[in-house]
């Protein structure tokens, strides 16, 4: 019998702390978890439900309630690191089962300091959340200007979160608040100019619930990650738009990226990078040409031609190059376009100089870029799914570790404009991750879940269906995908 070292007192507290699964991001609702009358109605009964339900909460603490999500394949369980039923049977014969339950809870990394912050927003918005503004955000609000329609709004949804805040009937958009403007950039990882766009408007109107729901995902996605790996590897987080190439837990390589935008958005992979190409020709993807490079060339095919630019056509089974000075490129659009486009290598191209090789079916890579000052923006989705890289040279001397080439030689390759590749002496794991909050140093940092997987992923933690568990007796049962 399961739960029987515990007495009537402490199934009744057992209870009372499933009530708050809250407070570890889940529904208590989905455990049932007996009414507290049934204790004194039947008391073998709510015994046997709250063991039950105790047993289901504690494989969602421990295992992580979705166990799985379509194209996320950064979602990492390892099950046997946990050991679940060793769990299981110390749950059963506890004396105290709540200290079971409470030490689960805080097994993940970083789950206290995930759940103290989660616990600040739920009382924020059990007070009211912030106000919404509900003003013209198409423009620019500029510090030094009166607005009697959006200063007074941006006001009051600083002031919900930055006691600094004050007068806010005033339509100035003074000094005291650009410098609370620029504060709220600054946390949300925006250029922190105090010019607040379009896109510091949107994070401003981020309902509190999908805060909430943030930390939420990332107290489950912690659950039974399992150790870190030892071996060099490199790392990018998608909505925090950093790359890391790591050691263990040492940090060798720190940089920024450029990821892709919403509607062409870099996928979840794990991956080998192999190989290094120096002056890379770029093979334009169809869906580019069509939406990005057709409207140029008819706007100026001479300038696209100018910068690399070249058109091809398959006739009769051959691939012919085409003059573009021919072509009526007013008769083409989108859904109608027979041309391949590829650029040449050279200080124009869309690549830059250096491409990294990691094969992998979406046709993703890491490269340089030309558009060098789209990295001073704070908010970087702005390419179509390959990854960017801020300081490509620096990456670039870590991966050729332990093969022939020196500095020497890649300058002498890269200033002869050849296209060359050299494969790396032992391919490096990457792995593209979406993690939306990070914990460092006990500090709680959050993103913006600019691909909307987080909301997919709490909707998955919303479901009621699928519970792993079995019995005590019988141990965990892993569902398949998301529940």
């Amino acid at each position: 019998m399961v739960g029987q070292n515990a007495s009537e007192q402490a199934v009744q507290r057992l209870a009372a702390r499933l009530a708050r699964l809250d407070e570890d991001g889940l529904d208590p609702r989905f455990y049932g978890v007996p009414a507290p009358e049934l204790a004194t109605a039947d008391p073998a009964r709510y015994r046997a439900e709250t063991m039950r339900a105790a047993e289901l909460a504690l494989s969602d603490l421990l295992l992580g309630r979705v166990a799985a999500l379509r194209g996320r394949v950064d979602l990492r369980r390892d099950a046997a690191s946990v050991n679940y039923p060793a769990w299981v049977a110390e749950l059963g014969s506890a004396s105290d089962p709540v200290q079971v339950i409470d030490r689960a809870a805080d097994l993940p990394p970083d789950a206290r300091a995930l759940k103290a912050e989660l616990a600040r927003y739920r009382a924020a918005a059990a007070a009211g959340g912030w106000p919404r503004i509900t003003a013209d955000t198409r423009r620019t609000l500029e510090p030094g200007s009166t607005d009697a329609e959006r200063v007074p709004q941006l006001r009051a949804r600083l002031a919900a979160t930055d006691a600094a805040v004050t007068d806010l009937a005033s339509p100035v958009y003074d000094t005291a608040l650009v410098e609370a403007a620029k504060r709220f950039q600054a946390d949300q990882g925006l250029e922190a100019d105090g010019r607040v766009g379009s896109i510091t408007w949107t994070a401003l109107n981020i309902p509190i619930e999908a805060k909430v729901n943030q930390l939420r995902v990332a107290l489950d996605m912690r659950r039974a990650q399992g150790p870190r790996p030892t071996e060099r590897r490199i790392e990018v987080n998608i909505p925090f738009y950093r790359l890391h190439l790591l050691e263990g837990d040492r940090v060798l390589l720190d940089m920024a990226v450029i990821v892709g935008r919403r509607d062409r958005q870099t996928p979840m992979l794990n991956v080998r990078m192999t190989t290094v190409q120096f002056n890379p020709q770029w093979g334009v993807p169809e869906r580019n040409a069509r939406e990005d490079l057709l409207p140029r060339f008819q706007r100026n095919p001479a300038a696209m031609q100018a910068g690399g630019f070249r058109l091809y056509q398959r006739i009769e089974g051959e691939t012919v190059e085409v003059d573009p000075s021919t072509v009526d490129f007013s008769a083409y659009n989108r859904n109608n376009f027979p041309y391949y486009i590829r650029q040449d290598a050279g200080d124009r191209n869309a690549l830059g100089r250096i491409k990294f090789v990691m094969p992998n079916g979406d046709d993703i890579y890491m490269h340089d870029t030309p558009d060098r000052h789209l990295f001073t923006r704070g908010a970087r989705a702005f390419s179509s799914g390959c990854i960017r890289l801020e300081r490509p040279m620096e990456l670039l001397s870590a991966t050729l570790s332990g093969t022939s080439w020196d500095r020497t030689q890649v300058d002498r390759v890269l200033a002869s404009r050849a296209t060359r590749s050299a494969p790396l002496a032992r391919s490096i794991p990457v792995r593209l991750h979406y993690s939306t909050v990070i914990v460092d140093g006990g500090r709680v940092t959050m993103r913006p879940d600019i691909y909307g997987l987080d909301a997919e992923y709490a909707r998955a933690l919303d479901r009621a269906t699928g519970q792993r568990v079995a019995s005590a007796e019988g141990g965990a049962t892993r569902g398949t995908g998301s529940r």
